[in-house]
Order: structure tokens, then sequence, then C-alpha cells
């Protein structure tokens, strides 16, 4: 009688298939360039060693952020799709605040027959999220 672990036939037995497991894993969960610009190896390229040159990613500015966040809740909120808590919407207290006016400019908007409340959304969390970065924008704190 052994004792303890496993026999070497059964580990030599799944040796083999657990690393064709492994080995399909990666190639499965490998890099895909599809999209992403690249294009691999430019043969006209030959001065930069036959690099690609890629375009630097764009940096989306707090007030960018700030303005998407606000606007796509402030319409979900328009349409009755929600009204949570703040935190939940991943919202500051601050975008919060903006949130809650321009939900009431939209709403009046509504009320009065205007054709482009999405557009005055915009308008208004671009508008009250530049001004509150202004003043100083989040304080001390992560939901500020």
């Amino acid at each position: 009688m052994r004792r303890g672990g496993t026999s070497r036939a059964w580990a030599g037995a799944c040796a083999a298939p657990l690393a064709a497991a492994l080995l399909t894993g990666l190639t499965v969960t490998g890099c895909d360039t599809t999209g992403s610009g690249h294009t691999g190896r430019d043969p006209s390229a030959a001065a930069d060693g036959g690099r690609t040159a890629s375009p630097s990613p764009r940096v989306t500015s707090d007030e960018d952020l700030c303005a998407a966040l606000v606007g796509h809740w402030s319409r979900e909120v328009l349409d009755g799709g929600t009204y949570g808590d703040y935190q939940s919407m991943g919202l500051s207290g601050g975008q919060y605040e903006i949130l809650r006016e321009v939900v009431d400019s939209a709403r009046a908007a509504k009320r009065q027959g205007a054709d482009d409340v999405g557009g005055l959304i915009d308008r208004e969390a671009r508008e009250g999220c530049v001004e509150w970065y202004r003043a100083g924008g989040p304080g001390e704190g992560p939901w500020q």
C-alpha cells in the first residue's frame, strides 16, 4: 500500500491532455488585433524596422467623462429607467447635483413640447461639468 499522493501512471496520463488544454486556452485567449489599427508588418516601412506607426490613444478629459456620465444617466432618469442612488450610477455628489438640474430642465422642456431634449441634456450636462471643474471639481474623498 502506497502512502499519499497520486500515482505516476495517473499523472503521466493526465499530463498530455492538461498541457494541450493549457496551450489551447492560451491560443484562444491570445490578443486579437482586429480593429486595433495594427496591420502587422508593413513591408514598405523598412526605414523603421518594418513596424507600422499606430495612433496615440485619445485621452478623455475629466469634463468629457463627467458630461458623458451625467448625460447618460439624465436620459435614463428622464425615461423613467432608473432613479437610484448616485453611487450606484457611478456619480459623485457633485455630478449628481448636475444631473438633477439637467433632468429638471429636460422635464420642463419635454412638457413644453421641445423637439431636441437630447441636445438640451448634452449641452446642460457639458456646461454643468465644465463649471463644476472650474470651481474645483471633486473635493476630498471618492464621492465628492
